[in-house]
């Protein structure tokens, strides 16, 4: 039955998040994402509108929404074997933009940006394209980069030719003890260093991985929201995201259904490629899975 047809993901997509109380108290910053997670008492997770706040973004940015940018990765490129621990990344924006260009404002540190993900690690945000992004101590192996473009609240642009996805291999790489950082000395990866005593940043902490084979013509789901630490406003309702390649969903005329699944509830089903909102979260450690 097609209502029983899921997307298996080719890369195994698990996050987590924390929603800090009133407090702002975290009672376990370094438990790891696949780690036993009890979850809240009574928490009951609803479908719910995008929040106000979002809402009021929207209007305020005219027909950026209706945007369909066509992104590019110039570098790496597709199969390329790179000497050394650094990776440089270069990409290039075009297509229908209505106004839209990566960016944050000094101001709100909010903007438009790139998430941009190496294997199967949580994104990096690329907010300046004219500036360089590397990424360091990149350890020997295959890699899996794959970048879309993204509003300043996180919701990726579906439209086609906004997701790119590139291989490269890395020979002579960095220490794997220690983690993948970009330039900015944010986290990528964790490789071997998950042990580390410095609490890792938003949304990193989890497991070492790598990409392995991936087949670019079979349907996959790419992680990307939610992640990281939620206070206040932010807190409700909070936005699961994704970018679905290959594949259509049922209410899309398809004849796939994604399943996610929350700490240790019930599953549930989304037929349609679009942000979900979910309101009722409690305080505390969650995971995210989706299928």
């Amino acid at each position: 039955m097609l209502s029983n047809r899921f997307l298996l993901l080719i890369i195994t997509t698990l996050a987590a998040l924390f929603i800090v109380g009133c407090s702002g108290k975290q009672d376990n910053a370094n438990t790891t994402a696949t780690s036993t997670v009890t979850p809240p008492p009574n928490q009951a997770l609803i479908v719910a509108s995008a929040p106000q706040a979002v809402l009021d973004q929207r209007k305020a940015r005219g027909e950026q929404d209706e945007a369909k940018p066509d992104l590019h990765v110039v570098s790496p490129a597709e199969g390329a074997v790179i000497n050394g621990s650094v990776v440089g990344v270069k990409l290039h924006l075009a297509g229908d933009l209505k106004g839209y260009k990566p960016h944050k404002d000094p101001d709100t540190q909010k903007g438009n940006h790139v998430h941009v993900i190496m294997d199967n690690e949580p994104y990096e945000a690329y907010y300046e394209l004219e500036q360089p992004f590397e990424l360091r101590n990149v350890v020997a192996g295959k890699h899996t980069l794959r970048v879309f473009p993204s509003r300043p609240w996180h919701e990726s642009y579906k439209s086609e030719g906004a997701f790119r996805m590139v291989t490269f291999t890395v020979k002579g790489g960095g220490d794997a003890s220690k983690p993948t950082t970009t330039n900015s000395g944010q986290t990528m990866a964790n490789n071997n260093a998950a042990g580390s005593a410095q609490t890792p940043g938003e949304g990193k902490d989890m497991k070492p991985s790598m990409a392995g084979d991936v087949d670019p013509t079979k349907p996959m789901i790419t992680y990307s929201r939610p992640k990281g630490e939620y206070k206040g406003a932010e807190a409700d309702p909070i936005m699961i995201d994704f970018w679905l390649s290959n594949a259509r969903l049922k209410g899309d005329g398809g004849e796939y259904r994604v399943r996610y699944i929350i700490d240790d509830d019930e599953p549930r089903f989304i037929d349609k490629w679009e942000p979900v909102w979910l309101s009722g979260w409690l305080a505390g450690k969650h995971t995210v899975r989706l299928e």
